[in-house]
Parts: C-alpha cells; sequence; structure tokens
C-alpha cells in the first residue's frame, strides 16, 4: 500500500509510522516511564514463577507449599522499599556515598574469605555467601553495585581535571582488579562476569578505545578459561556445554555433568508454541535441579512456551535499550557512567543466565535477574533498577517537563521531590564558596597616623586598627536638583 503526498510523490505507509515512532521516543519521561513499567512486570513474573517452581521442593522441605514463595516475596517486599529510597535520593547523595558503599563491600568480599564465615553459593565449588541470624547475603552482588557508583563517581570526578586516559581511568581500575580478584578467590566465575560487563560498560562510555577494550576483555577471558580448566568440575562443564550446544549427549554424562543441561533442554522442548499451561509443568517434579533459581526460565518456556519465554527475552532486551538510552541523554558525566555501568551489569546477567539454559554458553550460577528465587539478588537488582529510573528522572528534558507540567502520577503517588536539573560546575562552585580566601589587607582602610602625632581624643583608634566605613550621606530630592543644575 503507497500513499501520495501533496506534492504527487509516492511514499510509503511505514515512513509516516517510524516518525510517529520517533516522536514517542522523544517524548519527555519516556524513558523514565518504560523502566518503571519493566521493573513492574518483571517483578510479578518473578513472584508468578517463583511460586509455581518451588511449590514441590517446598512441600519437600516441610514448609508448606508457599514456603518458598512467601521468603521471595518478603525479600521482594525489602526491595522494593530500597528502589524507593533510590528513586528519592539526589545524584549529590549518592556520589557522596560511594566510597562508603566501595568500603561496606571491599568488606564482606573479605569476610567471605574467612573459614567458618563464607558458606558455599549456588554454584559448585564457590564460596560466595555469608549468612547472618539465617539471612543470606552475597557479596558479590553487593561489590558490582558499588564497583559501579564509585567508578562512575570517580572517573567522571577525574575527567574533569584531566583528559589523560591513565590519570583518569588508572584508581577505577587498580579497585575492580582487587574486587575481580576477591570474587575470584571465590571461584565465582558467574559473578565475575557480571562485574567485568560493569567494567567493560564503564570503560567503554569513559571514551577508551575499541581495540584496547577488546583487549582488555580478551585477557580477561583467557585469564577465565585458564582458572577454569585448573578445576575438573570446571572443565567437565566445557564439555557438556559443547554436548548441550549440539543436542549430541552422551548416555555416559547424560546422568552426571550433563544432566541438568539436558533436562533443562528437555524442559523447554515440552512447552511448544503456548506452553504446558501456568503450573503444569513436570520438570520442577524433582526432575530438573535448581528449577526456582538458575534454571527457571526452563520453567518459563514449559509452562509459558515461547511465548512466554519470548516476553521474557523481549523485556530485558527493552530494560538494555533504554538503559543506554537513559545513559547518552545525560548531560551529568557521572549519571551517564553510572547509567550504563547499571543497565549493562543486570542485562547481560539476564542474558548469560538465558543463554546457558538454552545451550549457547557454558553453565554458571548466575540467577536470572528479578525472575530467580534468590535474596540478595533481587534486593541489590531492584536497588539498581531504582537508581537507574531515578537516572531517567534527570535527564535535562524529563526535568524541563515536570517543572512546566507537574509529576506524573506515580512520583505523586511515591512522594518522590522533583528532579534538579544539571548545572555544569555546580560542584566545583560550592566547594569553592565553602573555603573563602583573603587576598592581602582591605584597601578601604583609613591613613593611620604617622609616628609621633597624637591619636586624637575621644576615639578608639590606635596603630593597625581597622575602622568602619563612613555612612553614606543621602541628598534630599532639592540637593540632588540643585547638583543636576
Amino acid at each position: 500500500m503507497t500513499v501520495k503526498n501533496d506534492s504527487g510523490r509516492t511514499e510509503s505507509p511505514w515512513r509516516g509510522l517510524g516518525e510517529k515512532f520517533r516522536r514517542v521516543l522523544n517524548t519527555p519521561q519516556f524513558n523514565y516511564k518504560v523502566l518503571m513499567s519493566v521493573t513492574v512486570i518483571l517483578v510479578v513474573i518473578g513472584l508468578t514463577m517463583v511460586l509455581s517452581s518451588s511449590m514441590v521442593t517446598s512441600i519437600d522441605s516441610d514448609t508448606g507449599v508457599f514456603g518458598e514463595f512467601m521468603k521471595q516475596a518478603v525479600v521482594v517486599a525489602a526491595g522494593l522499599v530500597g528502589m524507593w529510597f533510590f528513586l528519592r535520593v539526589t545524584p549529590s547523595t549518592v556520589r557522596n556515598l560511594s566510597v562508603i558503599f566501595l568500603g561496606i563491600s571491599v568488606v564482606l568480599l573479605i569476610l567471605v574469605l574467612i573459614p567458618g564465615i563464607g558458606v558455599g553459593g549456588t554454584e559448585v565449588g564457590s564460596n560466595s555467601w555469608i549468612r547472618f541470624a539465617g539471612v543470606g547475603i552475597q557479596p558479590s552482588e553487593v561489590a558490582k553495585f558499588s564497583l559501579a557508583v564509585w567508578g562512575a563517581a570517580v572517573v567522571a570526578a577525574r575527567s574533569r581535571v584531566s583528559s589523560s586516559a591513565r590519570f583518569v581511568l588508572n584508581p577505577f581500575l587498580i579497585v575492580a582488579a582487587v574486587i575481580l580478584g576477591l570474587v575470584l578467590l571465590q571461584d565465582d566465575l558467574g559473578m565475575m562476569l557480571s562485574l567485568a560487563a560493569v567494567v567493560a560498560a564503564m570503560l567503554f562510555f569513559a571514551g577508551v578505545s575499541t581495540t584496547a577494550l577488546m583487549s582488555v576483555l580478551a585477557v580477561a577471558g583467557v585469564a577465565g578459561v585458564i582458572f577454569s580448566l585448573q578445576h575438573a568440575f570446571r572443565s567437565a562443564r566445557f564439555s557438556s556445554w559443547t554436548e548441550t550446544f549440539t543436542l549430541s549427549f552422551d548416555e555416559a554424562t547424560s546422568r552426571g555433568a550433563t544432566f541438568q543441561s539436558r533436562q533443562g533442554i528437555l524442559s523447554l522442548s515440552d512447552g511448544g508454541l503456548l506452553g504446558q499451561g501456568l503450573g503444569q509443568s513436570r520438570a520442577k517434579w524433582l526432575y530438573l535441579p535448581e528449577a526456582a533459581n538458575d534454571f527457571v526460565f526452563a520453567i518459563i518456556g514449559e509452562e509459558l512456551g515461547l511465548l512466554g519465554a519470548g516476553l521474557v527475552v523481549i523485556l530485558f532486551g527493552v530494560l538494555a535499550w533504554f538503559g543506554i538510552r537513559t545513559a547518552m541523554a545525560q548531560n551529568d558525566p557521572f549519571l551517564r557512567l553510572l547509567a550504563a555501568a547499571l543497565t549493562m551489569g543486570i542485562t547481560v546477567q539476564a542474558f548469560y543466565n538465558m543463554g546457558y539454559v538454552v545451550g549457547l554458553f557454558p553453565m554458571t550460577g548466575v540467577q536470572l535477574p528479578l525472575i530467580s528465587a534468590g535474596g540478595s539478588s533481587a534486593v541489590v537488582t531492584l536497588a539498581s533498577l531504582g537508581l537507574l529510573a531515578n537516572i531517567a528522572r534527570h535527564e535535562p528534558a524529563t526535568v524541563s517537563s515536570m517543572q512546566h507540567e507537574g509529576r506524573p502520577l506515580i512520583d505523586r503517588i511515591l512522594f518522590l521531590p522533583e528532579p534538579e536539573p544539571y548545572k555544569p560546575g555546580q560542584e566545583r562552585r560550592e566547594r569553592v564558596r565553602e573555603q573563602p580566601k583573603r587576598y592581602g589587607e582591605p584597601v578601604t582602610r583609613r591613613r593611620q597616623p604617622p609616628p609621633g602625632e597624637p591619636v586624637r581624643p575621644g576615639t578608639s583608634r590606635h596603630r593597625g586598627a581597622r575602622e568602619p566605613l563612613p555612612e553614606p550621606r543621602h541628598r534630599t530630592s532639592q540637593q540632588h536638583n540643585r547638583r543636576r543644575r
């Protein structure tokens, strides 16, 4: 179908639809509303799938049908409180707290390595959890968030002083190497991948050349492969990955190293286009290990089919797209770097989890953010998305629209303050105002009497003392007119 314009030329109707779509994308507050909507949808899907996939294991552990679901609901509620907090906080406050966040994460990473404090995680051979009063904390999740916040603050601040790449990036690279080393000592390659995504996003948006960035990633990849081959259980995962990728499972390993991957593929294949129906999975009846955690995407494919699994993929793709759009729309370098790092840290982990479930990547212990059952992962992810949405609220067009049209309904419901516009150099100006300087003696001091001249009686002047300026004389209107004549 074609349409003729006023000049008689033939135009495709898709061009008009494209223009309308671009106008919608450029609407103020659109990035913010999309990020909030995607977060709510993923939270609802996650709670629903945790309830469906954990019923059997909850009954088997004598906690009732809703045992695992209630734990996840409490965790999600705590994460929503954290999300609300980071929606309200100002960017300057986040920047000032970045050092505290980094210090807490480093202390937790060290504590998890102490025997008797750190416990094993979902990944075989890893030691990446701390438990306090029955509550599990994964320090590497906290470190991913802290590294993004602190790295964005440091790189943005040093980039204002110098254009030298070494001066700007060296502190960030040193701290990132320390954190990656601490996570490596925990034998948690999955979280190392998420942290590497944060580092790569920070370097890319800081302006590092593509050649240097690919070189750094190549070195990190080779180091990860060498480290993996040093452990028998990790090297076995590479062989099981080749079997899963080619769908040629060996009977000798299908009950061992490739058992979980094979069950995940069978679960996905049972779903078909529309799925078996919500709650009708057969793999969750103790056939598929970690059905509510690492392999929850397989349960989604089995119960909701290709359409349900495709919806989850699309939602994380939309999250990645609008997160990067939010970063590109910022004038503040700190918010631009932080938005990119937070977006990549969440979405790379999500796509890697879904990728190894379908056999595209070697299997690790990373969770599917907001979908898998997990404590610290849900809390940190929701806090990160709250901060990302807050960054979207501080886009220049969004700030201007809220100043002229008022805050949207969601902001009024959540009692969110009006975002403040970004003023280049405001931080430096405030720092200079707090430290006033004196440039010699004041020029308004009265002439001091020469040595030996007596001081007039009735005055308190002495040599070196300051005196106030004389009071200004105000002319009357008659004097003023006389003066003009």
